[in-house]
């Protein structure tokens, strides 16, 4: 037993979660791209690389797909809501803080 779970049901959550975690992930970047435009994504692109806490959130069933939820939240609270568009949030995404400085 796995966390109160038996081994099999464990995987199955686990296989579940990055199913959906793929669904939200491709659904938000058709939403991007849309509102965005896909030369303009890959024009504004920076460098950054995923935290290795997010890598990792591959092995917790949910996480992915939270970690996907919680960009999704960041971009309606702190961007669209305060007037930035879906470009800035871009940037902020996928650009280091450190490299503006």
């Amino acid at each position: 037993m796995i966390a109160g779970i038996n081994e099999q049901d464990f995987i199955a959550y686990i296989i579940f979660g990055l199913m959906m975690n793929f669904v939200f992930s491709i659904i938000f970047g058709v939403y991007l791209s849309k509102n965005i435009g896909m030369q303009e994504m890959i024009r504004n692109k920076g460098n950054k690389e995923q935290p290795l806490l997010v890598s990792l959130s591959l092995f917790i069933p949910y996480a992915k797909m939270l970690i996907t939820l919680y960009r999704v939240a960041v971009l309606q609270i702190f961007f669209l809501n305060k007037g930035y568009t879906h470009k800035d949030f871009w940037i902020y995404m996928t650009t280091d803080r450190l490299n503006k400085l």
